[in-house]
């Protein structure tokens, strides 16, 4: 038994009183009246206590947005009344009126509404964080028009207003009924009334008579002398006081007591009878006159002053309770009007719509989806709650523990003849209710609290079974369907063992109807969440090997929503050790292990990142241009100009943004390659200034311009070309480079330092193997054969930085020049792609195609590849926080980590052992031995994944040993 809650009081501490302190000064600020003891029933409340409550809670809003908490607030504070509704509702409104504004301000440190959409209204609703002028208009609560409960709960739904039916049609009472109107209840005047004051403010008072002129006065007059005259109190000279306040409680009117003269409001007023407002009332009052001059008795007379009218009848209850008590009534018109509005509330408020608070609308939605039997078969399905009833009807349905043979009583039935398409109106009528009664129960079992709720009902699992086995018609797709996105909402809070009713049903919707996507994809949603949030397990046993066999089929379709549906049941199925015995024998286990792999990178996206080890940087090139080699010499002589002037720029400079060149050098530079030996052929030299000019014409991004330099003689002028610099190797025509000989000019012997390098420039490998051979080593070719000469002697290598030939060795000169042959062809590969190019005397020759970017080398990089898939963030709640694998990837890995756990455990990994004489390593060497290099990739690159293909490749190996 639960401690009795203690009675609220105040505890006047030092905390409190400078708590309402500041609350006082706020609204004394704000310009709102403030009670710091407000009373709730014969209690005081705390506000200290209330405000800590509330904010400790999340403040006004989020109580008010909670289901029933302004009434557990009651119960938790003490405060507890006869009325917990109306406590509740008290409590909310002394929060609202007094500390609603001051914890806006102070503890969500924004500005509260002004008083006119805040205090001076009722408290209801939330919202008030985000309440401003401009965007709050009073609701159907608020100006009186809709029905609330007093705990604060939303008004029901308003009525559908036909446009021309009248009232009393069929059609018209389909819509839902209006709320009854806000009615002002007229209570008589019981006090006597006292007589006008004299002019000395004497007062005399008269009793009531049946003839006072206040009974004649219409009601909100009447109401007004009622207020005026009532009170027996001496008024002085010159007009009431605006201080007084009467010392009776009854006589205070709540909208005077909170007026304030400095904010106009608009006080509630009372609608005044007269003919224009009410003509049929004083047209009843004529008629009544007119029969009492005519001399009608007293019960005539009695019956025509009180005529029972429709528009002052009674308003009935409202329309939830409207609707369930009409389908329990069982009468077909007040069924299909409750039916047709229980749809409706169903899919809009399903939010609130609870089957807890309205007992029998589970049991009377039931009946109503039983009838569907009727239809369909020659039977009358009836619920009977008699525990010692074992040997009924076949039609008769145990309500306690539900129908155990339910499906073998289906198949007894004897069916009706019926014609798909061609309906009775009747029958067609019947079968619309009938669906949407099962609509209602799969509009709320959406929410939560509804599915573990009506989960309990034994009698609703006989439903699904008996709808699921209806006949194969177009009629009863949908009612089946329905019938399916029950199951699929329930069975997360239910136990089916094999043998169950509806577990079978749903297998044998996943046999028979493999040609319905909708059907499969639900069917597979229900067995795969059956017990998910009990704590027993879900063995889903005695599956038909069909079903695998099927569930293996649609995995291979492009259908992600399917494949993650089969998933999820294999998932289920493969935990259990037992079913991996009939799921090496339903299918090739070996192909549905190759899918799953395949399956790990189900809508990854490839991508590689290129780390760089060494940055880029630039090679210092020569500051003049280099010296012609021979035979580019004289192919440029015999060039005219400005042609030679061209080729010649294009041959020893190449384009660089951040380079440059002074004028002085580059046509000092041409001057010394061609001077000489124009003048001998006897031609004229280019101009200097046009030499300038056409350096722009072979690269475009060249210019001329000049410098400021500050030198110690002072600023100077420097003529400079930008754009340009000089080649560290200069190119041919056709773009091939050169390269130098790097022979030593002299023989050395190994101890001798470094000599001088030959650096003659030559075209190509062939050209520079036969420099050596005849301007070096003084070997000649054989003049007929133009072969060398076949000797033996002692030879050394003088090539730069080669040691193998280092000291004069004996060898035949072929083999000897085989090696001076490979030091040429080195030259020229390492530093760009070898070619193969055509000299202009006709020989071939092999070279190197120059890089447009020579000047730079390259960075160093290594280049990384990634595998990404589906990721979700491991916590919910904070979408930007770390992320996991999910989808399809993850739940593949987790059915591979199944079966190399159980499969191992089987009968079927003993009988594999003995065969092989336990060679062979069992299962699961033979299902994963050729998907190990895959997995081992898949670890590599995808970083979400690799925690789950790690644990799988443990399992292997852990089962292996």
């Amino acid at each position: 038994m639960a401690p009795p809650v203690p009675v609220h009081t105040i505890d006047h501490s030092p905390e409190y009183d400078d708590f309402i302190a500041k609350v006082t000064e706020f609204h004394k600020q704000r310009g709102t009246s403030f009670d710091p003891a407000p009373k709730l029933g014969l209690c005081q409340v705390d506000l200290f206590k209330l405000f800590n409550y509330i904010v400790e809670r999340g403040g006004y809003d989020a109580v008010s947005d909670e289901k029933l908490a302004w009434r557990r607030m009651c119960e938790e504070l003490g405060l507890m009344t006869s009325n917990p509704p109306a406590a509740a509702f008290s409590l909310k409104s002394i929060f609202y009126k007094n500390l609603a504004a001051y914890e806006i301000k102070t503890i969500h440190n924004k500005e509260p509404p002004p008083p006119e959409i805040l205090e001076h209204t009722t408290a209801k609703g939330s919202g008030l964080l985000t309440r401003t002028l401009e965007n709050y208009a009073p609701s159907r609560r608020e100006t009186g028009t809709g029905f609330r409960d007093s705990d604060g709960d939303e008004g029901t739904p308003s009525k559908e207003r036909p446009s021309e039916d009248t009232p009393g049609s069929a059609r018209a009472s389909r819509g839902l009924r209006q709320d009854p109107p806000q009615r002002v209840i007229f209570q008589p005047e019981t006090s006597s009334s006292r007589a006008a004051r004299h002019a000395s403010g004497q007062q005399h008072s008269t009793p009531a008579s049946h003839n006072s002129p206040h009974h004649s006065l219409p009601h909100s007059q009447g109401s007004q002398q009622h207020t005026m005259h009532s009170a027996p109190y001496q008024t002085p000279r010159g007009g009431a006081s605006h201080s007084f306040t009467p010392q009776n409680p009854e006589l205070q009117n709540a909208a005077v007591m909170t007026y304030d003269w400095t904010r106009p409001q608009a006080l509630p007023v009372r609608p005044v009878r007269t003919p224009a407002t009410d003509p049929n009332a004083f047209a009843e009052e004529r008629r009544v006159a007119r029969l009492q001059a005519a001399g009608r008795s007293a019960a005539d007379l009695m019956q025509l002053r009180n005529p029972i009218r429709a528009d002052k009848q009674f308003e009935g209850p409202n329309i939830y309770v409207r609707c369930m008590q009409s389908l329990l009534s069982r009468i077909p018109s007040e069924q299909a009007f409750a039916l047709n509005h229980l749809v409706k509330i169903s899919f809009e408020r399903g939010d609130k719509f609870r089957f807890e608070q309205f007992p029998k609308l589970v049991e009377g939605l039931v009946e109503k989806g039983l009838e569907v039997g009727e239809l369909f078969y020659k039977v009358e399905w009836t619920i009977t709650y008699d525990p010692e009833q074992d040997d009924g009807p076949i039609g008769e349905l145990d309500g306690n523990n539900g129908t155990s043979d339910i499906i073998e009583r289906i198949e007894q039935l004897e069916a009706k003849p019926v014609v798909d398409g061609i309906l009775p109106a009747d029958f067609s009528d019947k079968l619309g209710m009938i669906t949407e009664a099962v609509l209602t129960i799969r509009n709320m079992v959406m929410l939560q609290d509804n599915a573990a709720y009506i989960a309990d009902y034994p009698i609703l699992s006989d439903l699904l079974c008996i709808i699921l086995h209806l006949p194969k018609l177009e009629m009863t797709v949908e009612l089946k369907h329905f019938a399916l996105d029950i199951a699929e909402q329930i069975t997360p809070y239910l136990v089916l063992q094999s043998d169950d009713p509806l577990y079978r049903t749903l297998l044998t919707q996943l046999l028979n109807n493999s040609d319905d996507r909708g059907t499969i994809l639900t069917a597979l949603r229900a067995v795969g969440r059956i017990s998910m949030n009990l704590a027993e397990t879900n063995r889903l046993g005695d599956v038909p090997p069909e079903v695998l066999q099927k569930v293996k089929n649609w995995l291979l379709l492009n259908d992600d929503e399917l494949m993650d549906a089969c998933l999820d049941f294999l998932y289920q199925y493969t935990a259990v050790v037992a079913n991996m015995e009939t799921l090496i024998k339903a299918s090739s286990l070996h192909d549905l292990v190759t899918h799953l792999v395949r399956l790990l990178s189900h809508g990854a996206k490839r991508e590689q990142r290129e780390i760089i080890v060494e940055p880029e940087r630039r090679v210092k090139g020569p500051e003049d241009p280099l010296p012609v080699p021979e035979d580019l010499l004289h192919r440029l002589l015999a060039m005219p100009e400005p042609e030679r002037c061209h080729t010649w720029v294009r041959c020893f400079f190449e384009e660089d943004p951040e380079g440059q060149v002074t004028q002085i050098s580059i046509w000092q530079g041409y001057n010394s390659a061609f001077l000489e030996h124009l003048k001998k052929a006897g031609k004229q030299m280019i101009q200097a200034a046009e030499f300038i000019r056409s350096i722009s014409q072979v690269y475009t991004n060249a210019a001329a311009r000049i410098k400021k330099e500050v030198t110690p003689q002072g600023e100077v002028n420097k003529f400079i070309i930008d754009g340009i610099r000089p080649r560290s190797r200069p190119i041919s025509p056709e773009g091939l480079e050169y390269f130098p000989c790097l022979w030593a000019r002299k023989h050395r012997l190994p101890t001798d330092p470094p000599m001088a390098k030959c650096l003659t420039w030559l075209p190509g490998a062939n050209q520079m193997w036969k420099h050596i051979v005849t301007d070096h080593l003084g070997e000649s070719l054989d003049p007929e054969t133009k072969t060398l000469k076949d000797k033996v002697d002692k030879y050394t290598c003088y090539w730069a930085a080669c040691g193998k030939y280092n000291t004069p060795t004996e060898m035949n000169f072929y083999l000897f020049s085989s090696h001076i042959k490979l030091h040429a062809m080195q030259a020229f590969v390492k530093s760009g792609v070898a070619e193969t190019a055509q000299t202009p005397g006709g020989s071939t020759s092999t070279s190197t195609k120059r890089s447009s970017r020579a000047h730079v080398t390259p960075a160093r990089t290594i280049t990384l590849k990634s595998e990404e898939t589906l990721a979700v963030p491991a916590d919910p709640r904070n979408p930007n926080g770390p992320h996991t694998a999910g989808g399809i990837p993850l739940s593949a890995a987790l059915v591979l980590r199944n079966i190399a756990r159980n499969v191992v455990k089987t009968e079927a990994q003993e009988e594999l052992l003995k065969e092989t004489g336990g060679e062979a390593g069992g299962w699961n060497e033979r299902l994963f031995r050729a998907q190990r290099t895959r997995l081992y990739e898949i670890m590599a690159e995808n970083k979400l994944l690799a925690p789950h293909v790690a644990s799988l490749l443990q399992t292997l190996d852990d089962a292996a040993v």
